[in-house]
């Protein structure tokens, strides 16, 4: 007796396999185009950094080793002798340290002082607004136009300091702010501070103003007070502020050259005199462009030695992906 089910064709239980689409051959100018895109974004930069970075740094390091002065072929070549030279000079070594000096300052007096306004003016006060534009003011203005304010505030005999000194019974300071060996870098320094304070309290005021408010009330609320809430808080997550404030600090203070030239040009008797100084000195003003390109390659080689360090030890964390908003990872 034939089964009254039908069993059906091997074609209708198989499953038809879906047929993949047609494969469409990639153009090969579609890689062309990505690496044409790139090349357009690329190579103004490239160019621009080997004219303007790269090709100097080599041809400082090369007239390093010549006693050239600018002008003719070089053709004296003196190997070290503009190194060896440099680290005898004790006024070299006196630029190293002034530049010393004006970095301790910078890390103890000016951060400090930028800290301290950047958390009054993250207060709730009335104004602050203007407040915080008068300070960032000084920032904005040219090396050269404070240069030459600071020179006219100074002047011996009619600048506003001789008068403030009067007013304020020390007459030993006046008009020597700038002509005496012994006041001419603190006098330098006060300048740097009224320039360049304004930028590290807008860095600072940035990183307090991204810590979320929810930290500090359930520290509040936990009873801790002010300074303990600035401590333990506020102070840890403006960590990766405070350490590139500092670096800029250095950084700066370490290539500081044209508020000093136009104010003393290092002098008196190289009493203010910078790295950055000297180089310009001897390679414009004296014309040994060899011994100057030795300078300039110390004075490079300091930077970076310092960069890389500060990156590799200091900055480390904060590269590997800690944030100053919600709390370090």
């Amino acid at each position: 007796m034939p089964s009254l089910v039908s069993t059906p064709t091997k074609e209708r239980t198989e499953e038809a396999a879906p047929t993949p689409p047609p494969r469409q051959a990639r153009p090969r100018l579609r890689g062309w185009g990505h690496w044409v895109s790139v090349a357009w974004f690329l190579v103004p930069a490239l160019v621009l950094f080997l004219v303007f970075v790269l090709a100097p740094i080599v041809v400082a390091v090369f007239t390093g080793f010549f006693k050239w002065g600018g002008v003719g072929p070089m053709d004296d070549f003196v190997g070290f002798a503009n190194y060896t030279k440099l680290f005898d000079d004790q006024v070299f070594l006196g630029d190293l340290g002034r530049g010393l000096y004006l970095i301790v300052l910078s890390i103890t007096v000016q951060l400090p002082f930028a800290l301290l306004t950047a958390v009054l003016l993250n207060q709730k006060l009335r104004g602050r607004a203007v407040y915080r534009m008068l300070f960032f003011a000084p920032y904005i203005l040219s090396e050269v136009v404070t240069a030459v304010l600071f020179t006219m505030i100074f002047l011996p005999g009619a600048g506003m300091a001789d008068h403030l000194a009067g007013l304020l019974g020390l007459e030993g300071l006046r008009g020597t702010w700038l002509a005496d060996p012994s006041t001419v870098m603190p006098t330098l320094f006060v300048v740097m501070i009224w320039k360049y304070f304004g930028f590290h309290m807008m860095l600072f005021l940035a990183g307090l103003q991204s810590i979320p408010t929810e930290i500090l009330e359930a520290a509040s609320i936990d009873g801790a007070g002010p300074w303990q809430r600035f401590r333990h808080v506020t102070l840890p997550l403006l960590g990766p502020t405070i350490r590139i404030s500092v670096f800029l600090s250095i950084i700066g203070s370490i290539q500081l050259f044209d508020l000093v030239w136009v104010m003393t040009a290092g002098g008196p008797n190289h009493s203010s005199e910078t790295m950055a100084i000297a180089m310009f000195q001897f390679g414009f003003k004296r014309y040994q462009v060899g011994y100057a390109s030795a300078i300039s390659v110390v004075l490079f080689m300091i930077s970076l030695i310092f960069s890389l360090f500060y990156q590799r030890y200091v900055l480390r964390r904060d590269l590997s992906g800690a944030v100053t908003s919600g709390g370090a990872r």
